[in-house]
């Protein structure tokens, strides 16, 4: 085996075992259980409010009913960026989803919003 070659495989090994080793970074809401990601107040009856840091849209179908979404639309990856007349709304494609459920309502997506839970402390917003 010549030496390039013998480096080359060396080096696609280590490659191999540095990116097992490390894994897939956690996401924003892995980081963020157990800990406050908004307030009550922010989150209107009827509607919703986009928590970019945690990635989250919290919505409240019903007066003290609280649902919590991922943030990323299911079809291009793009953040929600509004909440307004009981739908998610993704701008980038025009993708809406349902505030009480996460469902699909317009495409082009085609997955529901993944869910999560919350608590609610006080007025505090707490990802289970």
């Amino acid at each position: 085996m010549s030496r390039r070659r013998l480096l080359g495989t060396a080096g696609a090994a280590a490659a191999v075992t540095a990116v097992s080793a490390c894994g897939e970074p956690p996401s924003p809401q892995e980081v963020r259980r157990g800990h406050v990601v908004g307030q009550t107040t922010d989150v209107p009856e009827g509607g919703g409010a986009v928590f970019s840091h945690s990635k989250l849209v919290v919505t409240q179908p019903e007066e003290g009913e609280y649902r919590a979404f991922s943030a990323a639309c299911t079809h291009g990856g793009c953040t929600v960026q509004e909440v307004e007349d009981e739908l998610i709304r993704c701008l980038c494609h025009g993708s809406e989803f349902d505030i009480a459920s996460g469902e699909v309502v317009t495409g082009p997506a085609q997955e529901p919003l993944e869910k999560f839970t919350v608590t609610i402390d006080g007025t505090d917003i707490v990802l289970d």
